[in-house]
């Protein structure tokens, strides 16, 4: 049994530890989506007993990532083609509102942590797609988040990006579309920078629209048939 996931049981909330190490195992790949999660194996993996394995289950299933069957148990959840296309489309108009809010409202301090994430994104890039990259990107959105001053529109886009995060590794690794990321990022910073909330809105909106149009794509022809 692998037992790199082990989780160390110091510093924060064990349940949280949990959470977090099956979020990222599910968003990196490690686990694919239709994948069972067996609780015993979990709890092997992860050196935790069933009941922290139990909670982190189920906010993983409150947040859409896990998904539990009768007879079958939890498992990664699929993402349709159809559902993809609400949560871009929702995305779209969330991200654009909150670019346009933080060129309009965020703090100096706010633009130069957002410009550092840009930074870190950029290197995580050149590094290969993995679990640095994916970091990077989550805190690049956290960033565009905080400087939009909106708490609701947090609680909205954090919803939508645990559900996206399931696609999101399919977007970044298809030929070409790194590198455009990268270029979308920039330009959204480069807007919120100078205080430009309408080219801020439309960037965000550009930037979600392009990796919708490769993730639907791979939907399309890589849909199941069905049964």
């Amino acid at each position: 049994m692998q037992t790199d996931l082990q989780i160390s049981k110091q510093n924060a909330t064990l349940r949280f530890k949990v959470e977090e190490t099956l979020r990222q195992a599910i968003v990196s790949g490690r686990f694919k989506p239709g994948q069972r999660l067996v609780e015993r194996e979990l709890c092997e993996m992860l050196g935790v007993g069933r009941t922290s394995v139990r909670e982190a289950m189920r906010q993983l299933e409150a947040e859409g990532i896990i998904t539990s069957y009768p007879h079958k148990g939890p498992v990664v959840s699929t993402i349709t083609y159809e559902e993809a296309q609400q949560l871009y489309t929702v995305r779209a108009l969330l991200e654009g509102f909150a670019g346009q809010q933080f060129a309009e409202h965020g703090t100096a301090a706010d633009i130069t942590t957002l410009l550092a994430a840009v930074v870190e994104f950029e290197a995580a890039a050149e590094s290969g797609v993995g679990t640095r990259l994916i970091h990077a990107k989550n805190a690049f959105y956290d960033c565009l988040m905080d400087g939009s001053k909106n708490v609701f529109v947090r609680q909205m886009l954090t919803a939508l990006h645990n559900r996206i995060n399931l696609l999101r590794m399919t977007s970044m690794t298809q030929p070409g579309r790194l590198s455009h990321s990268i270029a979308e990022i920039k330009d959204i910073a480069n807007a919120i920078k100078n205080r430009n909330g309408p080219l801020a809105a439309a960037a965000c909106k550009f930037h979600i629209d392009q990796a919708a149009k490769v993730v639907l794509e791979y939907l399309r022809k890589n849909a199941a048939p069905e049964s």
